[in-house]
């Protein structure tokens, strides 16, 4: 359903050379009318973004907004970023080949920070980009004006921050060991420079969870909540009486963690809370350990460039006062920063 097309959006213009706030009020009205951001409508956005260099503020707001929405909250479950979306906005952004404009790369990161679930692939492509910025010296990194090539900023640490841990990456509460290894080489790559001490904090903090993280609650993934909505949309299902008996029966004690699950049935209920109990005590027992593949995977990772980085070494020091246990390939590492 072709609502509106670049050449559509071109004859909304005032000047076919610029975009103003006059004509983001238009587009706001021809997009947002029928509360729907199409597939062809957010096309031309990406076309015309591409293709006006002069452009107003409000248009980078409207833009990083409506597509936020489009890939984010119009897909099924609202929240989570399909893999076919996630494909669809890269195949946009970097159909030159790289991020061009600033507007492009706040959209990726929004869409990250507001998604309850990204695939992995979208995260490491974000970081990917930011870190190829950071080591030409150009791109549009968001709010840095002076981006010195193969140094860190505060601002680029933050902004990997951002990704790193917007819509708590791609595995709900944990980081991926493909969004590592991107910090990593960024690492070896900017390890001697004078880089801002917030990269310092990320990369060991960012290692760590990755490592060790124990979450008490993991966002379930895009098929989980697909049934979830398909048993709430079930019209043989009486949601209220269900409700009123799962409340009931707990002594008006019970705090529901989302809406799908209040309106569950006092047993599913009760089966739901038993194995989220489980999970979690399996997960405080194996998360602070590093255990045996994930401490050869960093004895081999560390130094791997031959040269051993101040930055590895904060991981180690920070590894060894956090984890109870150290696994003893990571022993000799250790010795070295003792």
């Amino acid at each position: 359903m072709n609502t509106i097309t670049a050449m559509d959006f071109s004859a909304l213009l005032e000047s076919q050379d610029k975009i103003t706030d006059r004509d983001v009020r238009h587009f706001r009205g021809e997009v947002f009318g029928d509360g729907v951001v199409s597939q062809w409508e957010a096309e031309a956005m990406f076309a015309i973004d591409s293709t006006i260099e002069d452009k107003c503020n409000t248009w980078n707001e409207f833009f990083v907004e409506a597509l936020v929405d489009h890939v984010v909250y119009q897909a099924e479950p609202r929240g989570y970023v399909s893999v076919a979306n996630a494909e669809w906005l890269i195949n946009q952004i970097s159909k030159d080949g790289k991020i061009q404009s600033a507007s492009e790369l706040e959209l990726l990161v929004k869409a990250i920070e507001a998604s309850l679930h990204v695939p992995e692939s979208l995260s490491t492509f974000a970081l990917a980009e930011v870190a190829r910025a950071v080591i030409e010296g150009n791109g549009p990194l968001i709010g840095d004006d002076n981006l010195t090539s193969g140094v860190i900023g505060q601002p680029e640490a933050l902004l990997l921050r951002r990704i790193v841990y917007g819509g708590a990456s791609s595995h709900g509460i944990g980081i991926s060991r493909a969004e590592i290894e991107v910090l990593f080489d960024l690492n070896d790559r900017t390890s001697q420079s004078e880089n801002h001490p917030e990269w310092t904090d990320l990369f060991v903090k960012a290692m760590a969870c990755h490592l060790m993280a124990a979450s008490g609650y993991q966002v379930p993934d895009r098929k989980e909540a697909l049934r979830r909505e398909a048993w709430l949309e079930d019209t043989e299902v009486d949601v209220a009486a269900s409700l009123s008996k799962t409340l009931s029966s707990i002594g008006g004690l019970f705090k529901a963690a989302t809406w799908s699950e209040a309106a569950m049935s006092g047993n599913e209920m009760e089966n739901a809370w038993a194995e989220r109990n489980a999970d979690m005590e399996m997960r405080e027992q194996l998360a602070n350990p590093v255990d045996q593949s994930e401490a050869e995977w960093l004895a081999e990772r560390i130094g791997r460039d031959g040269v051993f980085h101040e930055n590895e070494k904060a991981l180690l020091k920070y590894l060894k006062q956090q984890s109870p246990k150290i696994h003893p390939a990571l022993q000799p590492l250790l010795e070295k920063v003792a």
